[in-house]
């Protein structure tokens, strides 16, 4: 796998192919889903895609607010309760319900052994470091499935056929376009560039006249 580039330099080559193939703004990347993705604030995200600096954090800062935020996102998503969640935790990496309740409530922070445990109870790309990287290391990661795509065109692409500018032009099955564009990749970044292209497409369309 290719090592990631820093956060300024994926964010230029953003901008680079979006003028090229005249697909939309990168400015347009919804924070929302970013940060639903990275399990780091919206005002983070914003401040990092304006090319600013997030707050100083400790690596256990970031493991405590990321799992919480999972935690968080997996609540509102599923309905239940923490104690339900909490259970969960405590039979997947066998540990008490009373300590799996404090790491999902960020007031613990786990072990290297049970942090490598909730990588695969969460599901999350990039194993531990999606925990405890900077993060701006976890938004370049986050954007490198949009890099992938958008390098991907075929050669002699045109603006009138580029397979993004189609998507945004016909609304068409987002997902499903990327698929064919860009094999290989696991499911993971496909939700992350289906949740970002279809951000753009509401976005470009709320900027039409």
């Amino acid at each position: 796998m290719d090592s990631l580039p820093p956060l300024p330099v994926a964010l230029e080559e953003l901008r680079a192919l979006v003028r090229e193939q005249g697909t939309p703004r990168p400015e347009l990347l919804d924070p929302r889903e970013l940060a639903a993705r990275t399990a780091l604030s919206v005002d983070t995200v914003r401040v990092l895609l304006r090319g600013g600096r997030p707050p100083v954090d400790t690596v256990n800062d970031r493991v405590r607010t990321r799992v919480k935020a999972l935690a968080d996102a997996h609540l509102a998503r599923t309905g239940q309760r923490m104690s339900d969640l909490a259970g969960s935790v405590s039979r997947h990496l066998g540990v008490s319900a009373v300590w799996a309740r404090k790491v999902c409530s960020g007031q613990k922070v786990p072990s290297v052994e049970l942090l490598h445990g909730l990588v695969g109870f969460f599901g999350v790309e990039g194993g531990e470091a999606f925990f405890t990287a900077p993060a701006s290391e976890a938004l370049s990661r986050a954007l490198r499935p949009v890099l992938t795509v958008l390098r991907s065109g075929p050669e002699g692409t045109v603006r009138a056929v580029h397979p993004l500018e189609a998507a945004l032009s016909c609304r068409g099955d987002v997902r499903g376009i990327a698929l064919r564009q860009a094999h290989g990749l696991p499911q993971e970044r496909w939700n992350v560039l289906s949740a970002t292209l279809e951000a753009l497409l509401r976005l470009d369309e709320e900027d039409r006249p």
